[in-house]
């Protein structure tokens, strides 16, 4: 099938459409309901009566957006109507919701007259926290737009004017950086003279450029004060008037500095893009065809053409949805009246400032692998990068208090965590302890230092304060790697081909001497082998973590660690611990990659360990050892185990979480069934921690949750090691060593 059909097919599958709307309280009960509705409803409703703003207290308003059209200028499509342009609004409010959370009712209102538009959307205005004006024609949108900010209170935002604007203005921005250039000096020529090319037009005077040198063109050539004054142009076009001879858009192009299309494709040629000043930055925006091509602007020249399109199989998309779903998001978040001119600069600034950044490997791999980093080809963050949510929507609060447009105060570091929650339980959790590690930050070393993604977690670990990396491997390629990666930082590295390192030949000699290791070989593997390097420097004391294995098999990136660091002096065995975050649950799964059949004393310890790791997370663990059998239902070895387990940490004094088994799984982690059939159980609640039977279980377990129960995976981490050891996933993410050494970081401090 081809695109249309796929998306015919898309939209009609039951349920038609793209969005529903889903409870957010308890409905399963009597009295749940009489709290939802009638008679509890009534408390909320007086409440409210005696004092307005408390709707953002007991309703949905604080983070419900009204998306309204008319369908009079569909992207793409013209004057389609109100009810053929739902399909564009329910798929805006699916971007408000994937990208920051919020919800959205799509209005469509069968009316061209803008007055009458007006009085509709004020009537509703008790319903929303926030209007998003779409696909409405110029020039009745000025007016709609216009009118409502000054008659409502709630924010009124017409992302068709000012989503573009943002966007390009953030890139251009960098691309004026790039092309040294000032903007006060740019001469900037747009092709189109509709809505979002004048909103853009402005924008760009608010960033810095100058007025007197935007040149504007519309469908008969360049906006002169001589058609001004014969009256061909109308109010909102005079304001982009120039006092120069009037030409076509050729003209106009000539000895540009910067060109804007927000018109129709294919109307520039190679020959105008040549006759632009040096180093020409092109943001050719029309779609789904630009006004020229990407490859046909880049070759025009020898020089470095800076390109943007509105499409995404190019570099540098100048895509809406990098701003309206998280300038929203601010905006509600302090219950903003507007959203002003500074606030739509502080959008701009922060996407320019992101992009100039490392980028994550989920990005990378969203978009084909193929590099991403600032420069030409990359001047705008990409729409999928979830760090646009942290660093737009807290610039959009801090303006809208700083401007005075805020109804209330938030503290942005606080804000910050907020938001994490809102892309998921996993980053939440990981924000408790990052945040502990950055209170007291350890060294940890980062075994296979030359590796393109230790160098680049290294970079982010420094950078955010989590810890000081120390990088194993040759000193050279480690800084010639960074610098080809464009990270401004002056890594600190353990290179032990160069150092004088004998004393770690000679204790591990010591410590392996009567395990067939001789002297030499010792020397040997201190220099070419970096997790022998690290588990020793750690053991020395000369560093206060170690994390290993990224490109090696987790049994041989383990085997360094256990022969050197080894187990705590209380523990006789390690395990690896898998934490799984869903909606509204956190769960510990062990042992899923060290012991692979442990006896009940294995099984006992395994579970001391991963209780102490749980409230690291600030988590109070209640275990559960699984079987296929519920307390005696089945009696036989395998039964027993984790059952005389269970008994010998209920009778542990120094265990002091509840502890239970053997159960099944759905046993352990179903309240209903935990306090129905099995009230006489140790757990009140149901189990966090999940200690399965055996490595095989273990590993099945927590990879069909996380495939089938969709949650999100944090580790392994290791636990019952002496000194704080993790053994990294062949293949994990940057972003997963960042979060592992938090979690090392967090052990040494325990320490």
């Amino acid at each position: 099938m081809g695109l249309d059909e796929d998306a015919l097919e898309y939209h009609r599958t039951d349920p038609p459409g793209k969005i529903e709307i889903s409870t957010t309280k308890s409905t399963n009960t009597q009295r749940d309901l009489s709290l939802a509705y009638s008679p509890g409803v009534a408390a909320p409703c007086m409440e409210i009566d005696a004092d307005p703003t408390e709707a953002y207290t007991y309703t949905a308003k604080g983070n419900l957006v009204g998306v309204v059209s008319n369908g009079s200028a569909v992207l793409g499509l013209g004057d389609i109507g109100a009810q053929a342009s739902k399909p564009v609004m329910e798929g805006k409010g699916v971007l408000f919701k994937r990208f920051a959370d919020i919800d959205v009712f799509d209005i469509e209102l069968d009316e061209a007259d803008p007055d009458k538009i007006v009085e509709a959307v004020k009537m509703m205005e008790p319903t929303f926290g926030g209007i998003n004006l779409e696909d409405i024609k110029a020039p009745e949108c000025f007016t709609v737009e216009e009118r409502l900010r000054e008659e409502i209170d709630i924010p009124v935002f017409h992302d068709d004017q000012h989503g573009t604007a943002i966007i390009s203005g953030a890139a251009l921005l960098n691309a004026a950086d790039i092309a040294g250039k000032d903007l006060e000096d740019l001469e900037i020529v747009f092709s189109g003279a509709g809505a979002s090319a004048i909103a853009t037009a402005r924008f760009y005077v608010s960033l810095g450029c100058k007025k007197e040198h935007i040149t504007m063109c519309d469908s008969t050539g360049i906006i002169t004060q001589r058609r001004a004054e014969r009256g061909e142009v109308n109010e909102y076009k005079q304001q982009f008037a120039r006092d120069v001879p009037e030409g076509d858009l050729a003209d106009a192009m000539e000895g540009a500095d910067v060109f804007v299309g927000l018109s129709i494709g294919g109307i520039v040629s190679q020959a105008m893009i040549r006759s632009m000043a040096d180093d020409p930055i092109v943001f050719a925006m029309a779609n789904p065809d630009p006004e020229i091509g990407y490859e046909e602007a880049k070759a025009a020249r020898d020089d470095d053409v800076i390109m943007a399109t509105g499409r995404s199989d190019y570099p540098n998309q100048v895509n809406n949805v990098l701003g309206f779903p998280f300038i929203f998001r601010g905006a509600l978040d302090v219950r903003a009246t507007e959203i002003n001119e500074r606030m739509k600069v502080a959008c701009a600034e922060a996407l320019a400032e992101l992009a100039r950044e490392d980028v994550p490997d989920a990005v990378v791999k969203a978009y084909g692998d193929e590099p991403l980093q600032f420069g030409p080809d990359y001047i705008i963050p990409k729409p999928v990068d979830p760090r646009v949510l942290f660093r737009v929507a807290p610039s959009i609060a801090e303006a809208a208090m700083e401007s005075g447009a805020a109804r209330t105060e938030i503290d942005l570091d606080e804000y910050e965590e907020e938001l994490e929650a809102r892309l998921g339980k996993s980053r939440e959790m990981m924000r408790v302890v990052l945040n502990k590690a950055k209170s007291d930050p350890k060294t940890v070393a980062l075994a296979e230092g030359e590796n393109e993604k230790m160098i680049r977690a290294a970079y982010q670990i420094q950078e955010q304060g989590i810890a000081l990396p120390v990088l194993i491997g040759d000193e050279s390629e480690i800084r010639r790697t960074s610098a080809n990666l464009g990270l401004d930082f002056d890594p600190q590295v353990a290179d032990p081909s160069v150092g004088d390192y004998e004393e770690y030949a000679e204790r591990l000699h010591e410590l392996r001497q009567r395990k067939g290791i001789t002297r030499s070989e010792a020397g040997e593997l201190i220099e070419r082998d970096s997790n022998y390097f690290g588990s020793v420097m750690v053991e020395q004391d000369d560093a206060d973590a170690l994390l290993t294995g990224l490109s090696h098999h987790y049994p041989s990136a383990l085997r360094p660690p256990l022969q050197v660091v080894g187990t705590d002096e209380d523990v006789d065995y390690a395990a690896g611990v898998y934490m799984l975050t869903f909606k509204n649950r956190v769960i510990f799964v062990a042992d899923a990659t060290v012991n692979q059949d442990p006896d009940e004393e294995v099984l006992a310890e395994v579970t001391k360990q991963t209780g102490k790791l749980a409230r690291r997370f600030n988590i109070e663990p209640r275990a559960a050892l699984l079987s296929y059998s519920n307390f005696g239902s089945v009696n036989n070895e395998g039964t027993r185990k984790p059952r005389r387990a269970a008994s010998m940490l209920q009778n542990d004094p120094d265990v002091d979480f509840p502890v239970d088994g053997e159960m099944q799984a759905d046993t352990a982690v179903v309240e209903d069934i935990l306090e129905g059939t099995y009230g006489f159980s140790e757990l009140e609640e149901p189990a966090n921690v999940l200690v399965f039977p055996n490595l095989e279980s273990g590993n099945i377990g927590y990879k069909l949750l996380q495939r089938l129960g969709g949650a999100d995976a944090i580790g392994p981490m290791l636990v019952g090691m002496d000194k704080p050891v993790h053994v990294l996933q062949r293949g994990d993410e940057v972003k997963d060593i960042v979060n592992l050494a938090g979690v090392a970081v967090v052990d040494a401090q325990q320490e």
